[in-house]
C-alpha cells in the first residue's frame, strides 16, 4: 500500500540523516500493530543497502521496568543488521547517533529453524532450537523529537529504537547457567548503575524468544538457524555521553563492553 512505503521512506531518511523523527503525517501514520510491522518490513528494504542484510531480531519491552519506562505493556520486535552486529570492546562514535543508550541483555543464536508450521511455540520448545547464549549490549538510539508522544506503532515501524548489538563470547546451551537466576549488572565507567536477572524478561529469557517465534509465524515468517536474537533488557536504558564506557557482566555468561567516543 502506498502509505506503507511513504511512512518507510520518511523514517529511513530521518534515520540515515541522523535527524530527529517528529510525528508522522496522519495520512501515513501506522495506527495499529499490523500496519506498524508492515511499515517496518518496508523500512528494512530501504535500510539493508546501508546497514547490511538482516541477521536477527531485537525484542523490546520484555521487562516490567522497561514497560513502565516506555508506557508500553507488551513486547515489541525490531531488526538487527549485519553492519551493526559487533564484538565486545568496540568503540562507537557519538557523532554516528542522535542519542546513544545501552541496555543489559542476554542474546541467543539459533541452531535450528522454527517454522511457522510449528507454532504455537513455548519456552520449552524454543529452548531446543538455541545453539548458544551471549552476554550482550543492545545499543539504542533516541532518534525522535519526543518518543513519549509517538505511540508504539510508530516506534515499532522504526525497529523500536534498535541501533545495534555488541556480543561477548558465546556460551553453549549445555554450559549455560540457570538463565532465570542469572544476574546482569550494568557498569558505566566502572561504577554499577543498575542490575537485574533473567527472570525480569517475561519470567525467563526463553519466553520472549517464544513470543518472537509466534509473532513471526503469525506473519508468515520464521526464526531461522543462524539468527541472533536479543531478548530484552534487564535494566532501564542508560543514556551515554561521549567518553563513557559501558560494561555488562552476567554471572555464568561472562561480560561485554563498548566505549562511546
Amino acid at each position: 500500500m502506498e502509505f506503507i512505503q511513504e511512512a518507510a521512506r520518511i523514517i529511513a531518511e530521518n534515520r540515515l540523516s541522523l535527524s530527529r523523527l517528529p510525528a508522522l503525517p496522519p495520512e501515513v501514520r501506522p495506527d495499529d500493530l499490523d500496519s506498524a510491522y508492515r511499515v517496518q518490513d518496508a523500512l528494512h528494504e530501504k535500510l539493508t543497502p546501508h546497514l547490511g542484510p538482516l541477521v536477527g531480531y531485537k525484542i523490546g519491552c520484555t521487562s516490567e521496568i522497561m514497560q513502565r519506562y516506555l508506557a508500553i505493556p507488551h513486547p515489541c520486535g525490531g531488526a538487527l543488521y549485519a553492519k551493526r552486529l559487533l564484538e565486545s570492546g568496540v568503540q562507537l562514535k557519538a557523532a554516528d547517533f542522535v542519542r546513544l543508550g545501552v541496555e543489559c541483555e542476554i542474546a541467543v543464536k539459533m541452531g535450528a529453524d522454527l517454522p511457522a508450521s510449528g507454532a504455537p511455540y513455548t519456552a520449552d520448545t524454543v529452548a531446543d532450537a538455541v545453539e548458544c547464549y551471549y552476554p550482550a549490549i543492545e545499543f539504542v538510539d533516541d532518534r525522535y523529537v519526543e518518543w513519549e508522544t509517538l505511540g508504539a506503532p510508530t516506534l515499532i515501524a522504526d525497529d523500536f529504537f534498535s541501533a545495534g548489538l555488541v556480543l561477548g563470547e558465546p556460551v553453549s546451551r549445555s554450559n549455560a547457567p540457570d538463565l532465570q537466576a542469572v544476574v546482569g549488572r550494568a557498569l558505566i565507567n566502572g561504577v554499577e548503575a543498575s542490575r537485574g536477572t533473567g527472570a525480569d524478561v517475561l519470567g525467563h529469557p526463553h519466553n520472549p524468544l517464544a513470543w518472537l517465534a509466534n509473532h513471526l509465524a503469525a506473519r508468515g515468517q520464521m526464526l531461522r538457524k543462524g539468527d541472533t536474537v536479543t531478548v530484552g533488557s534487564v535494566v532501564k536504558t542508560i543514556w551515554l555521553n561521549a567518553g563513557d564506557e559501558a560494561r555488562m557482566e552476567f554471572d555464568g555468561l561472562g561480560s561485554v563492553s563498548l566505549k562511546l567516543n
